[in-house]
């Protein structure tokens, strides 16, 4: 299926692996050209090479997200180097391992700080001249913690919720100008942020990986963890055409994992 949405400029925050470097791939093997951030250049220039390899232009910001005050900055750069921002992809890193309870405040703040402030103010540097030019794609990579509460990491069940909201309002105040803002979830997805949850829970256990993995794939439904580039083609597939009509939504990507409707 042609995704038409080869030429278009697309920005990828936390793309330096994982998930976000999963997405740009797929945008750029669809012939879309590339900015990706993240806070490490070496990382950074491994993601803009992959994408470099689709034929397309790639260009690498270093961006440590919980310096949100650069947002503009860093829009500015990419519209003046590829173009003017058509796909928004709002990724970010999780916070620490933590009960919700107790937490000291400073960690919360800091977390907003780094999780929050950065997607909103970030959209806001490019939302305005998708709506002038009336298309648009705002995605937003979160957690399965919003829907179905994840144990010890309450910071990111709650932060993360509040860009659920925040998107299906975003959704709403946009959709009249060809602009859709979505959500995307990943169930367990085989990245180095998982690897380290299941490394912590072992620990804390006083088990091993391969045991808190295989117990981990026992409650997904399809019997084992996702793949980056599947996470990476469904969110390519609301940056498409043919996703014009799918706004305000939460879409999974987690093997029937999840298990509230």
């Amino acid at each position: 299926m042609d995704l038409g949405i080869a030429g278009r400029v697309a920005l990828v925050t936390a793309a330096s692996s994982g998930l976000g470097r999963a997405i740009a791939v797929a945008l750029a093997a669809e012939g879309v050209h590339v900015a990706v951030t993240g806070r490490s250049e070496e990382r950074l220039a491994a993601t803009v090479e992959e994408c470099a390899g689709h034929g397309v232009s790639a260009l690498a910001v270093a961006w440590d997200l919980a310096d949100h005050g650069r947002a503009d900055e860093v829009a500015g750069r990419v519209a003046a180097e590829l173009g003017p921002v058509d796909i928004l992809v709002n990724n970010t890193g999780g916070p620490p391992s933590t009960p919700a309870l107790g937490q000291d405040s400073g960690l919360w703040e800091g977390m907003y700080g780094a999780m929050v402030l950065p997607v909103i103010r970030l959209t806001d540097a490019v939302v305005g001249g998708m709506r002038e030019r009336g298309w648009g794609r705002v995605i937003t990579s979160t957690s399965s913690g919003p829907i179905a509460p994840i144990a010890r990491l309450g910071i990111s069940n709650t932060l993360r919720a509040s860009l659920h909201s925040w998107s299906k309002t975003v959704a709403n105040e946009v959709a009249a100008d060809g602009v859709t803002a979505n959500v995307i979830v990943p169930g367990r997805i085989a990245t180095a942020r998982t690897e380290a949850l299941d490394r912590g829970r072992a620990e804390r256990e006083g088990r091993t990986v391969e045991e808190v993995g295989h117990d981990a794939r026992a409650g997904i439904p399809a019997g084992r963890y996702g793949r980056p580039e599947e996470y990476g083609a469904v969110a390519a597939f609301l940056a498409s055409r043919q996703a014009a009509y799918v706004t305000g939504s939460v879409v999974r990507v987690d093997g029937g994992q999840i298990p509230a409707v």
